[in-house]
């Protein structure tokens, strides 16, 4: 399908108030979309379902599914377009929050700190906020192609169901990739802003939020695996932002090859959590004073089949390449996301808080990753 009957089918399937998700994979160049053709609210029950998962953070709450059974799929190649300019981010968003929750989000992190160096409540939790802004953007398809021509090597979606909203994001971050057997997931913490280079320095406290996040994906995933390999850390990119990032690889044991199970072993990370993640997700739940909803949940491909083309003698392309068909979920940590209501868009940011943070630079840390959003809007 080309570019412009694509995003047409898309606009016309929101406008008849129909659930839909069109989204990207990191560094792709396809545009998918997944148009239900009823607007029945379908949830998750075991994982074995097959379609695209909506999770929200709090494992309590329903996880939505649109069905790929009951659903269209629809594919184009996107070719960027002038809707963005590759403005610097001061140039195009500015720090509007009030004193009050600037002096609400201070003292939340200055309670977290406490609980972590006084108490021993844990180790890390991460602190977030919501920021309501008028958008002059009246059609969130415009948002979304904004997202795609700002974040390349993101997992950029618009996601729409009538019962619960609109919601957009670009997120650096997978929760986990499993085809056939192989499982691969990432950990993904610190932050700092891109200055035209990757070649930075971290401190200790990123290095060590980082650390918490792997080795809390090892303890987690590590029974369910085999021949777990873990990768050496890297600067990642993404958008105007730097991150510390740790690629984790391993085999799913036979008779534990349920998914389900791996999910809720990953999820809420402590690079959206914390750790021990019961304490801390107690700890969000009961002090931050807002509902995150599906910001920090996950989103993707669940359980879709897909041909993977391979050739295992790069001198022989034509007669050693072929293709098999494996079953292949793919899912992402919803960060860097926005909820769009009613020409308002309300961004969702947070921070890992370590007994080595200071107030006062996590709040700077949020607005640095609101104005990323915010140049865009």
């Amino acid at each position: 399908m080309n570019q412009d009957s694509f995003f047409s089918t898309i606009i016309k399937h929101y406008n008849k108030k129909l659930p839909f998700v069109v989204y990207r994979k990191p560094n792709a160049i396809s545009v998918k979309g997944l148009l239900q053709n009823n607007n029945e609210l379908y949830k998750i029950e075991d994982f074995t379902e097959s379609g695209f998962v909506f999770a929200p953070f709090n494992t309590e709450d329903d996880s939505i599914l649109i069905p790929l059974e009951y659903s269209e799929a629809i594919v184009t190649k996107y070719t960027s377009g002038e809707l963005y300019s590759n403005a610097s981010e001061d140039e195009k968003g500015s720090e509007n929050t009030s004193e009050v929750i600037k002096d609400f989000h201070i003292n939340l992190v200055d309670k977290a700190v406490k609980a972590i160096d006084e108490d021993n409540a844990f180790k890390k939790v991460v602190i977030s906020r919501k920021e309501a802004i008028k958008s002059s953007e009246g059609n969130p398809i415009n948002l979304f192609k904004k997202l795609l021509d700002s974040y390349k090597t993101a997992f950029v979606y618009c996601w729409y169901h009538p019962n619960i909203g609109l919601w957009l994001g670009a997120t650096p971050e997978t929760l986990l990739k499993v085809q056939g057997n192989q499982l691969s997931t990432m950990a993904l913490a610190g932050t700092q802003r891109y200055n035209g280079t990757t070649d930075v320095i971290w401190q200790d406290k990123e290095r060590t939020e980082q650390q918490f996040v792997t080795d809390f994906i090892i303890d987690y995933v590590k029974p369910l695996v085999s021949s777990l390999s873990i990768g050496k850390t890297e600067t990642l990119k993404a958008g105007n932002l730097l991150h510390l990032k740790t690629e984790l690889r391993g085999l799913l044991e036979k008779g534990n090859n349920n998914l389900k199970n791996i999910v809720l072993a990953l999820h809420p990370t402590p690079a959206v959590c914390g750790m021990p993640k019961t304490k801390a997700k107690q700890f969000i739940l009961d002090n931050e004073n807002y509902n995150r909803e599906f910001y920090t949940g996950f989103l993707g491909e669940l359980n879709i089949k897909e041909h993977i083309t391979r050739n295992n003698n790069r001198r022989n392309v034509e007669n050693n390449a072929y293709n098999t068909l494996k079953t292949v979920t793919n899912l992402f940590v919803n960060l860097r996301c926005m909820q769009y209501k009613n020409n308002e868009t309300i961004l969702y940011v947070g921070g890992g808080i370590t007994k080595d943070s200071i107030p006062e630079k996590e709040w700077e840390e949020t607005v640095n990753k609101t104005l990323t959003i915010k140049s865009i809007l």
